[in-house]
Parts: C-alpha cells; structure tokens; sequence
C-alpha cells in the first residue's frame, strides 16, 4: 500500500460535501476497517477522484492513499440493443407477439449486487387508477431523500419535467440482464445519459416533480420497454429481491397481472375480459367499473354510446394481450 504526504488543508479545500457520496464514506469505512489493514492513524475525509468509485482517504498525521470501491460488472454484449437516449420508453413499435414466452433474468449473485431504490411500504401499485393505467409502484418518501440504483447498470434516458410531462425528473437505467429500471418525480437527478452506476449509488433525491399529488418515487420495471408489476422483484419494505433469478413471463406485461396472483390467475387476467349486463347497468357504469371509456366499450362491441342494453348480454370490455 503506497501513502504519500500531501498538505492537507489544499485537499480538504477539493472536497464537496453532496448526499451522493454517504454510500461511498459508508462504503469506505468498512473497506479502511479491516483486521487484515489495522489503521495507526484515523481517517478524517474522503474525496472523490477523476474515477468515481475510487476514493482518496484522508489521515490524522497528513497522509492519504487510493481506495478501490469495485466497479460495476456490466456485459456489454447486445446491451445496446433498442438503445435511445432521447426516448423514455425504448424498442417502441416492438409488439409483444416478438418475445419469448418466458425468460430467466439473473438478478444478484456473486458479482452483481442490487439494492432496493428506496426502503417503504408500497403506496399505490401496478394497477389501473381510475381510468389511467399506473405501470409502476409509488414509494412515499421527503423531498430530498436519497434514492439508490437497483442494480449495476448504464443510464439510458435522464430528462427534465417539460420533457417527460407526468414522470417529472427522471432518470432510467438499463441493465445487462435486459431489464431498465425507473425513477421519477426525483426533485434532483444526480447522473447523466450514457454514466455507469453501481447497485446502491445514489441516483438522485426524492420529490413530486411532475404529475404528483405529494413525495414520492415512482418506480417501473421494463424489459424491451414493456412493463410489469416491481414487485416481481422486490419486496420494498424489506430490502430484498424476491428471487435471485427471476423468471419473467409473458403474461406478465398486462397492467391487470400482478405480484401475488398464481399464474393461472395472471394468464387469465391477460386473455379477453366479458361483462355480462345486469338490471341497472348502462355503458357508463360498465366502463367505471372497469377503468375504461364508452367509446372503448362501443369499438370493442361494435355498438353505437346510444345502443339500448339487454339484461344478458354479454360485452367485451377488455381484450388480451396473449
């Protein structure tokens, strides 16, 4: 281990206090702390070097020395396929007929790390919210806490609210297991398009920029810019991934199929839905009922919004996916 002796107020002055860096100081106390390394001296400050994951440590008698953090482990083979930085949503006009039935996504192992973007009890989930699908989770959270990447990976799209309208500030990052992860009503974007990050780094800070009625993160899973139910993949409130090897299923990518339902119920959720009309029922309430519109209903069936119900009858009010 190579030390050197620096003036110390001169590189003091270089660092800048930022939320950012409080995974990397965590990261470097343990790394500083080892039996195999017994330290004679504190460190007293960390700064940040030309490369971001490795760190200058600081000591009490004027000393310092490299620490390396570890680097993401990213392949690189076909991960830029469907690749667009100045696109929220990526391989557009791909239909879903295009992927396979199932796929295993390798989510942790040995040298890949992941970390929940933010610690909390779902708010409102993958779902329809009246008559607007909501293709992600809403973590609750205060402005200006820290949100953290799911997994090592490279940022595709990072923009502002007048460019991604309800998202706010976004940031989305692929992975090399084909998944992109998402993050929105940020009220401040920490990395840029085409930067590395590492499970764990800090992304950015908690807000309600966009289309927002209070704090909190929004959360997606895509995979080929189709989304599915997160909580697939992790339980929020714990921390953890569901499975280190995630099976993703095509029956997924339907806003009606999510985490907890068995699979007979997901494929169900994904086929042709039928409502058959009851005393009472008129195109509106139907259409209610199922976060949809009458001039949906109407195309579907092929009726006209003035079209006379019988009790019976039975209306498509959903077509599938598969």
């Amino acid at each position: 281990m190579r030390r050197f002796y620096l003036f110390l107020p001169l590189l003091c002055a270089l660092s800048v206090p930022c939320k950012a860096q409080d995974f990397y100081n965590d990261t470097i106390r343990t790394v500083t702390a080892t039996e195999e390394q017994p330290r004679e001296h504190l460190a007293i400050d960390t700064i940040p070097s030309s490369d971001k994951y490795v760190k200058i440590v600081l000591y009490d008698d004027y000393t310092w020395e490299y620490i390396d953090e570890g680097h993401p482990v990213i392949d690189t083979a076909g991960f830029y396929e469907g690749w667009d930085p100045d696109m929220i949503h990526a391989f557009r006009g791909e239909p879903l007929s295009a992927l396979p039935d199932s796929i295993d996504l390798l989510l942790a192992d040995e040298s890949h790390g992941y970390c929940a973007p933010y610690l909390a009890k779902v708010h409102s989930g993958f779902k329809f919210r009246g008559r607007r699908p909501h293709y992600g989770v809403d973590l609750p959270l205060s402005v200006g806490d820290t949100i953290r990447a799911a997994f090592d990976g490279i940022v595709r799209y990072a923009g502002t609210p007048k460019e991604t309208g309800g998202y706010g500030n976004l940031i989305v990052i692929r992975h090399d297991n084909g998944l992109e992860t998402y993050y929105g009503h940020l009220s401040e974007r920490l990395v840029e398009v085409d930067e590395m990050v590492k499970a764990g780094e800090c992304i950015g800070l908690g807000g309600s920029t966009g289309r927002s009625t209070g704090p909190h993160l929004h959360f997606e899973t895509r995979y080929h810019g189709k989304p599915f139910d997160p909580q697939r993949v992790f339980d929020f409130e714990n921390g953890v991934v569901r499975d280190t090897i995630f099976t993703l299923q095509k029956h997924y990518f339907n806003i009606h199929s999510h985490y907890g339902q068995t699979d007979k119920e997901s494929k169900s959720a994904s086929g042709n839905v039928y409502y058959k009309v009851k005393k009472g029922d008129n195109l509106g309430k139907i259409a209610k009922r199922y976060g949809t519109t009458v001039g949906a209903l109407c195309r579907l069936n092929k009726i006209k919004s003035t079209s006379t119900l019988r009790i019976g009858q039975r209306l498509l009010v959903r077509k599938g996916t598969s």
